[in-house]
């Protein structure tokens, strides 16, 4: 096991905390491999598609698609690792006159107002993949519904992630750094 194992076993406070923070971990290790997969796949067939055009004078002609595809897929499924560690844009002008309680409660309020909302998203992605199933992609044999489907995994992923910084499972990133440097917990 990795040291972030053992973190996460050591963090959890029951056998329920512990599983979800494992499944967390491992949906986290997926996606990072899947993002590297997608960038990779994109990668390659935009390079192929320039040489084809360029040097062989000839064309892919789901190069085009397929690297949109990609694109999209990396972009969602790399979403919740910013909410996880904090990246994402938030203006705390005020918020950091408040006393640290005041902020780290209302940094785990956001975190379970984002959950909500993402958990909301999850439904109506659910309503658009389910709209957008019959209808197929120009140039390949496959449903276009697989760009909502990006959406709909992201907004589940994101929604577990919040759940876990709103229940003090895993460290706040809006949250006001503790004196010795870390991030409170």
């Amino acid at each position: 096991m990795t040291p972030a194992w053992h973190r996460l076993e050591a963090h959890a406070s029951s056998p329920f905390t512990r599983h979800f923070l494992h499944g967390l971990a491992l949906l986290d290790r997926t996606s990072y491999f899947a993002i590297l997969l997608a960038m990779a796949l994109m990668t390659a067939l935009v390079s192929a598609q320039v040489f084809a055009r360029y040097v062989l004078g000839t064309s892919i002609d789901s190069a085009d698609e397929l690297s949109r595809l990609c694109f999209v897929w990396a972009i969602f499924l790399a979403i919740p690792h910013g909410i996880k560690v904090g990246i994402h844009v938030g203006i705390d002008a005020v918020v950091s006159l408040l006393p640290k309680g005041v902020q780290e409660s209302l940094a785990r309020l956001m975190a379970l107002v984002g959950a909500v909302l993402m958990a909301m998203l999850a439904w109506i992605s659910v309503g658009a993949v389910a709209d957008k199933w019959q209808e197929m992609m120009p140039t390949l044999p496959i449903t276009a519904a697989v760009f909502y489907i990006a959406v709909l995994v992201c907004a589940v992923h994101c929604c577990l992630h919040l759940i876990a910084q709103a229940c003090r499972l895993e460290p706040l990133p809006s949250a006001p750094p503790e004196p010795g440097g870390g991030s409170a917990s």
